[in-house]
């Protein structure tokens, strides 16, 4: 049986490491990339290895699309020489910052850093990557509770998440033809340094988080990589298109 590869944007911290970490447990490898944080990323590769699966860990700015060609072109060549394999099963796109500012203070400067990141990259890097992921492959874009639900401060970065979910069907449309199955997974609130962690360290508003979440609580990465992984399973391979909130019944 070919061994399962996966590729995860983000990946030294947060959700990306969670699922990593969960996709190892499966046997899947990982390969994953990091912005700025390369000794984060390092460990990754190590407790990915520890559990028994191999992993590289790569860097990609996923806010400049001039750069994903040559990007492709690593991979490629990673494929080959590690995996003797010209192509990858699984794309997560999870790479993003959140940007916490009221609609009438958002400058054109954040709303340009954002679609950037959360939604022309997510749609050039997999439309560049699309040649080495192989057919009945699997895609999951991160999205946001926040589509659905609406809390003061986040309007830019909801819009690019509404994006994504809108792409992520066409996306699943379009690539259907290759049996490469699409969904989006949209977390809630989750405590981690995403946002510079205020979800996490700002008492005042993990406790009104947990306040509305019907489970009592505000999310844990471990409750997110869990999903992802699922997600891209074979058990869930007629799951297409869909998505799936993870926030432990936030707002219901």
């Amino acid at each position: 049986m070919k061994q399962k590869i996966a590729l995860i944007t983000g990946g030294s911290r947060g959700l990306g490491r969670n699922t990593a970490l969960h996709l190892a447990d499966k046997g899947v490898d990982v390969i994953l990339t990091y912005h700025s944080r390369a000794t984060e990323a390092n460990t990754v590769v190590a407790d990915i290895e520890r559990r028994g699966a191999r992993a590289t860990a790569l860097h990609l700015d996923t806010a400049d699309s001039k750069g994903f060609a040559g990007f492709a072109d690593q991979l490629r060549e990673l494929l080959q020489s590690r995996w003797q394999s010209y192509q990858f099963d699984y794309l997560v796109n999870n790479a993003g910052i959140g940007i916490h500012v009221p609609f009438a203070e958002t400058t054109e400067a954040q709303f340009d850093q954002l679609m950037n990141i959360h939604v022309k990259g997510v749609f050039f890097l997999t439309q560049k990557l699309l040649p080495l992921i192989a057919d009945g492959g699997r895609i999951v874009n991160l999205s946001s509770g926040l589509t659905r639900f609406t809390l003061p401060g986040h309007s830019a970065y909801a819009a690019m998440k509404g994006a994504v979910e809108v792409l992520s069907r066409y996306m699943a449309k379009e690539l259907g033809a290759r049996g490469i199955a699409v969904n989006v997974v949209a977390p809630g609130a989750i405590e981690t340094d995403f946002g510079d962690g205020r979800v996490r360290d700002n008492k005042e508003v993990n406790d009104f988080i947990a306040a509305q979440t019907a489970l009592g609580r505000v999310g844990l990465a471990e409750d997110i990589g869990g999903v992802i992984a699922s997600l891209l399973s074979d058990e869930n391979r007629w799951i297409n298109a869909q998505r799936i909130e993870a926030s432990g019944g936030m707002f219901l």
